[in-house]
C-alpha cells in the first residue's frame, strides 16, 4: 500500500499541539512504543528513481517526528551508490503487531523492521536488557552509553539469527498513566493495566508480583480505556499518550522514569546480503544518523507533550522522595525475577557493569 492509499484509508486528523500527528492513524496503528518498519525487497528500473525499492510498513503514526525522520532518511537512500534505494513507507498497523511483522519477514513477505526492544527480543531475548530492567538507568546519558557500548554485541547476536541490526536508539522515558490517582506500586496493583499481547513473559511477571495485566493489541488501548474499566492504567511515553489521546481517559500521570523506550532497525540478512556492499554501507550510515535524530527529537517532545496534555486536563503527580524510595525498593525486588528469566543473566550483568564503570568516571568524562 502506497503513501496516498494509506492516507486515504486512515484519514488526516491532526493533533494541534504536535503538528503532523495523526490521531486516527495512531489509534489504528497502536502505541508505537513499538516503532516498527518493514521492507519488502524488489528490483526496479531507473524510472522509479532507485535501482532498488524498500517498501516500509510502520506502526509509527503518519506525520510524527519519527515518521518524518524516517522519510528524510529515505530521501538520502535515493542517493545510495549502485543506483540508489527507493524508500516507500506505509504508516499505521497495516502489517499487524511486531510479532506479525517478524512472521512476515521470516516467510519472505517483508524484509526489515524498526522495532522496540520487546519486539527485537522476539529475535534475540538479550534485547530485553534495554527495556525490562526498571529503575536501572538514572539519565538519558546512561541509556545512550549502554546502547552504544552494547551495539556490537547485539549485532553479532542478531547476525547469528539471520538479521542485520543497523542501529539502537531511545525515544524518552516510559511513564504511568491512570484513570484515577496512583503514585505507589500498591496503587497500580489495584488497577487493570494494559500489557502487550505479544509480551507473554512480562505478563506472567506482572501477575506474579500482584499486578492485573490485561493483554491487548496496541490498537485497542483507547477503546479499552474509554469503555468502562476494561483497562485503567498503562505505561507510555508522553508524546504517544498525546498522539493517541490516551490522556483523555487516563487523566493522571506519574512522573516516573521507569524504563526508557528503546528500539532499533533490523534487516533480514537474506535481503540485506542481496544489496551491493557500497549500498549497504551507505544505508547503515544514514540509518545511524536517523537514529540519533530520533533520540534527540523525541526526548524534547516528551516535555512538550506533557505541557500540552496539562493544558487539556492531565494531572501530573511528581515522584517525591518517599515515593521514589518505594519504587526503588519495588524495582530491586524484581531483579531476581528478571535476571535469567526475562533478561539473560549475562546481559543483565553486562548492563550493570557498564553502568558501574560509567558512574565511576570523573564527571567531565561522562559528558
Amino acid at each position: 500500500m502506497g503513501r496516498q492509499q494509506v492516507r486515504k484509508k486512515h484519514g488526516a486528523f491532526r493533533e494541534p499541539s504536535l503538528p503532523g500527528v495523526s490521531r486516527r492513524v495512531f489509534v489504528r496503528g497502536g502505541l508505537a512504543l513499538s516503532i516498527a518498519a518493514v521492507f519488502p525487497y524488489h528490483l526496479w528500473g531507473a524510472e522509479r528513481r532507485g535501482r532498488y525499492e524498500l517498501r516500509a510498513a510502520t506502526l509509527v503514526p503518519d506525520g510524527t517526528s519519527i515518521d518524518q525522520i524516517l522519510r528524510a532518511m529515505g530521501e538520502q537512500w535515493l542517493k545510495a551508490p549502485e543506483g540508489g534505494v527507493l524508500y516507500t513507507p506505509c504508516t499505521g498497523a497495516t502489517m499487524g503487531t511486531e510479532g506479525d511483522v517478524l512472521r512476515r519477514m521470516r516467510v519472505g513477505q517483508l524484509q526489515a523492521g524498526v522495532l522496540m526492544s520487546s519486539g527485537l527480543a522476539l529475535i534475540d531475548p538479550g534485547m530485553t536488557c534495554l527495556q525490562t530492567m526498571p529503575f536501572i538507568f538514572r539519565s538519558f546519558d546512561e541509556v545512550a552509553h549502554v546502547c552504544d557500548r552494547m551495539l556490537p554485541t547485539f549485532q553479532e547476536r542478531m547476525r547469528a539469527k539471520g538479521f542485520e541490526l543497523l542501529f539502537l536508539t531511545d525515544a524518552g522515558w516510559i511513564r504511568y498513566f491512570s484513570k484515577r490517582p496512583a503514585v505507589l506500586p500498591e496503587d497500580f496493583k489495584r488497577l487493570k493495566m494494559f500489557a502487550s499481547v505479544d509480551d507473554r513473559e512480562y505478563i506472567d511477571l506482572m501477575r506474579t508480583v500482584g499486578f492485573q495485566p490485561v493483554p491487548l493489541p496496541y490498537a485497542d488501548i483507547l477503546t479499552a480505556l474509554s469503555s468502562g474499566n476494561m483497562i485503567e492504567a498503562l505505561a507510555s511515553p508522553p508524546f504517544y499518550a498525546l498522539a493517541g489521546q490516551f490522556y483523555t481517559a487516563a487523566k493522571h500521570m506519574l512522573e516516573i522514569n521507569w524504563v526508557p523506550l528503546t528500539g532499533g532497525m533490523v534487516v533480514y540478512r537474506e535481503a540485506w546480503d542481496k544489496l551491493p556492499k557500497p549500498t549497504r554501507a551507505f544505508l547503515a550510515a544514514t540509518a545511524k544518523e536517523a537514529a540519533e535524530q530520533i533520540r534527540k527529537r523525541t526526548r524534547a517532545e516528551a516535555d512538550q507533550a506533557v505541557e500540552a496534555m496539562k493544558k487539556r486536563g492531565l494531572i501530573v503527580h511528581p515522584l517525591g522522595p518517599k515515593e521514589h524510595e518505594a519504587w526503588a525498593q519495588f524495582a530491586e525486588s524484581l531483579y531476581p525475577k528478571i535476571r535469567g528469566k526475562l533478561v539473560p543473566a549475562e546481559m543483565f550483568d553486562q548492563v550493570q557493569g557498564l553502568l558501574r564503570d560509567y558512574r565511576a568516571r570523573p564527571v567531565a568524562e561522562t559528558k
